[in-house]
């Protein structure tokens, strides 16, 4: 940990855990067996107070920052990924780009969904862009008084039980000129031609949907597009900017994993028997335990930093970066490590531990993959643009992207 916690945060962080470790925990297994979205959890995260903290308190919101969102995340992803998942997303994300960029309708409407318990979906990759993002072609046409958008978008996280949703989309006038890429709002079972085409089956993160989305000639008026200060041109950097916020929540959900697998191997250490004594005598285990808590300090320390690098605004790219890209490697290292230690029993559905072999999986992959976010570190070390397409290299990054 980076900072001492002060008293208003270690009552923040410990009601979490009551939480978690109470009701969140006694459904986790059934959420992943089932594969049914946890509305109980969501009802009870919203009576805490965990929904929308982030967001300011003229829109209904407490006006927390980034850290004190973590504190909640980490503690309910110890017990439940889903819980983890629905924290960052009713706090990060979507909405946080919304609140940052959205109009005073825009903000009013995010908050009061989310507020009441809707997990916002943001829809970025299709099914032939996703690490290249800026390959989209969900296309937004810009007819009279409207915008008609037609396009698919693929492992949308919360697809068909998401209400709001934000479509980024390449945004063309009247006479077909391309004019940026822009985020719109639009509202399930709302707004026509918004479809949710099929579920896809996976292998962790079971209890939320991952979806295909399709927009077929979906008309929005002016009112739904969220202008970022600086326009269409730059909409889709300031949108991604955003998006930091969302990559340490991400990578705050594997540091919940990783914590509650390495904490549950710690205690079976000490009560499983092997030879006459307890295995965490043996040194082979006890160098295996320093590895995960020497793992766990340092992710967390990532995680925490980069979270508090945005007080003023949004977390740092960089800073987010590596939090994510570390944490969600060693996340897996750690899980698979505490999953040998229980041996066959770890291997058991009785238990966490293969659930949450599965559900951390993930995080390598979503909310930009290690490799990509690899590119963005360097990118911001160099000062230089470095983009993969056959064109090259460009020699200077624009300072404000």
């Amino acid at each position: 940990m980076i900072t001492a916690l002060d008293k208003d945060r270690i009552r923040l962080r410990d009601q979490a855990r009551e939480l978690a470790q109470g009701p969140i925990r006694a459904r986790a297994a059934e959420v992943d067996r089932t594969e049914q979205y946890p509305w109980d959890h969501v009802d009870a995260m919203k009576d805490a107070g965990f929904l929308g903290m982030t967001i300011p308190k003229a829109y209904g919101g407490q006006s927390k920052d980034w850290l004190d969102a973590v504190l909640v995340i980490e503690e309910m992803a110890k017990t439940c990924s889903i819980a983890g998942r629905i924290a960052v997303e009713t706090n990060m994300g979507a909405v946080s780009a919304i609140m940052a960029y959205g109009s005073e309708e825009q903000r009013k409407l995010a908050a009061d969904m989310v507020l009441s318990g809707d997990k916002p979906a943001i829809c970025i990759t299709e099914p032939d862009a996703g690490s290249d993002a800026s390959g989209m072609t969900t296309r937004a046409d810009k007819r009279g008084n409207r915008y008609v958008l037609n396009g698919k978008k693929h492992w949308i996280t919360g697809g068909g039980v998401s209400r709001l949703h934000l479509i980024f989309a390449k945004i063309f006038d009247e006479q077909g000129n391309f004019e940026g890429v822009g985020g719109f709002l639009a509202i399930r079972d709302e707004t026509q031609g918004l479809e949710i085409v099929k579920r896809e089956p996976t292998m962790g993160l079971r209890g939320i949907p991952e979806a295909e989305v399709a927009f077929n000639d979906m008309e929005l008026p002016p009112s739904a597009l969220i202008m970022p200060p600086r326009g269409l041109k730059k909409g889709f950097a300031d949108l991604m900017t955003a998006y930091n916020s969302q990559r340490v929540g991400a990578g705050t959900v594997a540091l919940g994993i990783m914590e509650g697998a390495y904490e549950l191997a710690l205690d079976w250490t000490e009560e499983r028997e092997q030879f006459g004594r307890p295995i965490n005598e043996f040194q082979g285990v006890q160098w295996r335990l320093a590895d995960m808590s020497i793992r766990i300090a340092a992710a967390q320390a990532l995680i925490y930093k980069a979270a508090e690098s945005g007080k003023d605004g949004f977390p740092d790219k960089i800073m987010a970066a590596q939090a994510k890209i570390y944490t969600s490697e060693n996340a897996i290292q750690v899980v698979n490590e505490a999953l040998q230690l229980f041996g066959a029993r770890g291997y058991s559905r009785n238990l966490p531990l293969e659930r949450m072999a599965r559900d951390v999986r993930m995080f390598t992959i979503g909310g930009g993959t290690a490799e990509v976010l690899r590119n963005v570190v360097a990118s911001g070390l160099l000062g230089k643009k470095l983009p993969q397409t056959r064109d090259g290299y460009m020699p200077k990054m624009e300072a404000a992207e």
